[in-house]
């Protein structure tokens, strides 16, 4: 089943969203500005699009893997949130940017990327004593034997 979003682009110069090719259900988010940052500044930078989400839905919001590379910024908050209550005019989707180095990002520059995914149900708490499940060896674990 498809679920519909009612979408606001914050002018009709925005390229509009949509999936790359069938390659990955992700969809990439671009800036709406044309922004400098020197290394070491932060900066919330505008992705020039407002969501309506569906009811019991949330948009998670992660850079590409080639922002670091292209850009030299990293995502402050790493996976941003936005929950279906944020859906006014203006509550703009916005990425906090941290420079590492001296960059440039034109307006239209693909910087991150987000999709849609359902609350998580509420869930109970059991205590118990001791876990039954295998020891998989700890953090690190994985592939060594």
């Amino acid at each position: 089943m498809k679920e519909t979003i009612k979408i606001q682009y914050i002018n009709d110069e925005m390229e509009r969203l949509c999936y790359i090719d069938g390659k990955s259900d992700w969809i990439d988010l671009r800036s709406s500005e044309h922004v400098e940052m020197k290394a070491g500044e932060f900066r919330l930078i505008n992705l020039g699009v407002a969501m309506e989400l569906p009811v019991g839905y949330e948009a998670h919001i992660v850079p590409r893997s080639s922002t670091f590379k292209n850009f030299g910024i990293i995502q402050t908050n790493h996976c941003g949130i936005v929950d279906e209550s944020y859906c006014g005019p203006n509550d703009w989707f916005y990425m906090p940017a941290y420079a590492l180095r001296d960059t440039v990002i034109e307006v239209g520059d693909r910087i991150c990327q987000f999709r849609i995914e359902k609350h998580q149900p509420e869930i109970l708490f059991e205590e118990v004593e001791k876990l039954t499940g295998k020891n998989r060896g700890g953090i690190g674990s994985t592939g060594k034997n």
